[in-house]
């Protein structure tokens, strides 16, 4: 997307992001169901926070989302490459 490259499965620190971007320190996160889990919600939590100490923002949508709205997922992440882009 826009000439950035995104891994799939990347490991960074204790855990493996879904997608990520080194040169945009993004890191994108599609949720099932069992993330909707108090437990895996709170891993979830622990594992932004952990991103975020390491200056890595991350963009979480569902599978839901993922699968149902595709055009706004990528608006969502477009705009973050363009705010990116800007500074």
């Amino acid at each position: 997307m826009y000439g950035y490259d995104f891994h799939r499965q990347k490991p960074i620190d204790e855990f493996i992001v879904d997608f990520f971007c080194n040169k945009l320190q993004l890191a994108i996160e599609v949720d099932g169901y069992s993330h909707e889990i108090l437990e895996v919600w709170k891993k979830d939590v622990k594992k932004t926070r952990r991103l975020n100490e390491l200056n890595i923002n991350v963009l979480r949508f569902s599978d839901y989302q993922v699968m149902n709205d595709i055009e706004n997922v990528l608006l969502v992440i477009e705009d973050y490459i363009l705010r990116y882009e800007e500074n």
